[in-house]
């Protein structure tokens, strides 16, 4: 029954997998304010990440096309799923494709790589989705001296009070991700 939860292209969901689709399953049935939206929204993937000083964070992959209206009901979401598993962040990221530079002298292709497919973009729609409500109003990239590139991205302070707590959290998770390293400022 929770497998109508999530949907893998390839293969059976393992046992967290699972576990995160039963709960989503559970929402369904119980929560009334979730249960008309959460009917026809389903997750690709789910992954454990540790975050360091004993954190664990919880990435739900949806598809792209199903993430605006996972965004229209993402704060209540997260907010009723870290109430389940306790003491982890959940965040949701879409499912995005990186087409590499090859992509356009395929044979078998036509036409030029599409910009949204090219992994920089990737990359800043994965960072976009992390920080999700909460707005990017600035980003700027520091090169040290011995070759380190540090991503400093300027959040919006209106939302500073709510997203304070889980700025290391999305730090650990998008260098988990994207091997960068990141940090969070308000403006």
């Amino acid at each position: 029954m929770s497998l109508q939860k999530i949907r893998k292209s390839s293969g059976e969901p393992d046992e967290f997998e699972a576990s995160v689709a039963q709960e989503l399953l559970n929402l369904e049935m119980t929560s009334t304010e979730l249960k008309g939206a959460l009917r026809d929204l389903y997750i690709t993937a789910a992954k454990e990440v540790e975050c360091g000083a004993g954190r664990r964070a919880i990435i739900l992959y949806v598809p792209f096309k199903l993430l605006k209206p996972f965004h229209k009901i993402q704060q209540r979401l997260v907010r009723e799923l870290e109430k389940k598993f306790s003491g982890r962040t959940v965040l949701v990221v879409a499912q995005r494709t990186i087409l590499g530079n090859s992509y356009n002298r395929n044979s078998k292709t036509s036409g030029l790589r599409p910009r949204s497919r090219t992994l920089t973009s990737v990359q800043d729609a994965i960072l976009d989705d992390l920080v999700y409500p909460t707005e990017i109003v600035g980003k700027r990239t520091r090169c040290k001296v011995d070759g380190k590139r540090i991503l400093k991205v300027y959040l919006d302070g209106k939302d500073q009070a709510n997203v304070e707590g889980r700025v290391d959290t999305y730090a650990a998770v998008y260098n988990k991700l994207t091997n960068k390293q990141i940090q969070f400022y308000f403006n």
